[in-house]
């Protein structure tokens, strides 16, 4: 201790404890350029004069700093060590030339300030095995899904049609349209023991526009058109006619749709799929109390059942009559749609999907239900409707049969499905 404090009055280590004050400043400048990264207090430069001229050689003032930030900076990152040490090294109180070291000490600050902190081998092999493990979870996650999805559409799908069943498939020579989409003709039919039936209900689902939201295209049944091969009638005697794919022809030469796939359900099928996606009902505004083959609705908001929910989309006598049911059987879609959102409707949704197209005549591939089966429920609650012919393009009228029909002007109704289905 004697003769440190000797040669601090000789003078002899001036000059080092001159350089050793500046890289202590240095190291302050340099944890400034961090984006303040720590918040180190080095406001006090008397105990940083105290502190060089305590140490008298590189490696002890080193020694100091690093006790230093690994007790009082623990969260420290040794980055910044490394460009201390790098400095500290360089300095030697027996090369140290009075005339120079301040160019020399600006030049080390330029450099370093300039240069890019390279992350050592360690480093390196340590981040990529995190983003490795990171990636394999990702993975591992991903296939658990695709494997709890696909076992549990098979599953629902073999359980369905292990129960009679009336509907069968049929022939469908579907058409993608112009603007790439893949619209889905949706009937509803009341088919008993293999009766040819007319459609009861006809939709068509689509994805097209630029919102790739669910767009619900509801046709009224009683719509006057001309049926190729047939003389002009209802629309809904097409599918008596010719099955799925006559009214596929029917639509496309009278309102310009082309559809690519097909989904055909009766009444006790479609009792049957409610049930399986929605096994505590679903809920629904009723417009109005209704009575139909002694089931009773009441007004108001209320949950539902599948046969409930039948009755409630089939009633017509009244004095709106298919206008009135058609808007209530989009208010169902609407409402299931809606409900598919619900946590424990998606844990379901593979069984119940797979159980409740078992259910149906269809003959949409695996693969297109994967791909509109994230759109179908991010878009369910904001799903938009159109009924066919739109308001005030129609009238009702009366054919040579004596059958009551809606007349229509096909150019106008063209015209608003497509406006429509460019939303």
């Amino acid at each position: 201790m004697s003769k440190r404090m000797d040669r601090h009055k000789n003078g002899e280590n001036d000059l080092f404890s001159r350089e050793a004050y500046r890289r202590s400043k240095l190291v302050k400048q340099l944890d400034e350029q961090e984006d303040n990264y720590l918040d180190t207090d080095w406001s006090d430069t008397d105990d940083l004069i105290d502190i060089a001229n305590e140490y008298d050689t590189p490696e002890a003032y080193e020694e100091y700093a690093n006790h230093y930030y690994e007790h009082k900076q623990p969260s420290r990152m040794h980055v910044k060590r490394k460009q201390r040490r790098a400095i500290y090294h360089n300095t030697n109180k027996d090369t140290i030339d009075p005339e120079d070291h301040t160019d020399s000490f600006d030049s080390e600050l330029e450099v370093v300030e300039s240069s890019q902190v390279t992350k050592s081998p360690k480093q390196k092999k340590t981040k990529k095995k995190k983003k490795h493990r990171i990636l394999k979870f990702i993975l591992l996650l991903l296939v658990l899904i695709i494997g709890y999805c696909a076992s549990g559409f098979y599953l629902g799908q073999k359980d369905a049609k292990s129960e009679a069943s009336t509907l069968k498939s049929q022939t469908f020579n579907g058409v993608t349209s112009e603007d790439g989409s893949k619209n889905i003709l949706l009937i509803g039919n009341d088919s008993r023991d293999g009766e040819n039936a007319r459609a009861d209900t006809i939709m068509i689902l689509s994805f097209a526009g630029k919102s790739k939201t669910p767009k619900l295209i509801s046709i009224m049944r009683d719509s006057y058109v001309d049926i190729p091969g047939y003389n002009s009638t209802k629309i809904n005697a097409a599918y008596a006619y010719g099955g799925a794919e006559l009214l596929r022809k029917t639509i496309k030469e009278n309102l310009g749709i082309d559809t690519k796939y097909y989904v055909t359900v009766d009444f006790q099928s479609f009792e049957k799929v409610v049930n399986a996606l929605f096994p505590d009902g679903v809920a629904i505004n009723a417009e109005k109390s209704l009575d139909l083959d002694g089931i009773q609705i009441e007004k108001g908001q209320q949950v539902m059942n599948g046969l409930k929910l039948l009755q409630y989309a089939r009633f017509r006598h009244d004095e709106e009559g298919d206008f009135g049911r058609i808007r209530r059987q989009q208010q169902v879609m609407t409402a299931i749609f809606s409900q598919l959102k619900s946590p424990m409707a998606l844990l379901r949704l593979p069984y119940a999907a797979g159980k409740a197209l078992g259910y149906t005549a269809n003959d949409i591939p695996i693969s297109y239900y994967a791909k509109i089966g994230f759109s179908l429920v991010k878009g369910a609650s904001s799903l938009q409707r159109l009924s066919v012919p739109v308001d005030s393009t129609w009238e009702f009228g009366t054919t040579a049969d004596g059958e009551s029909v809606i007349y229509f002007d096909n150019d106008i109704e063209t015209k608003a499905i497509s406006k429509f289905l460019a939303q």
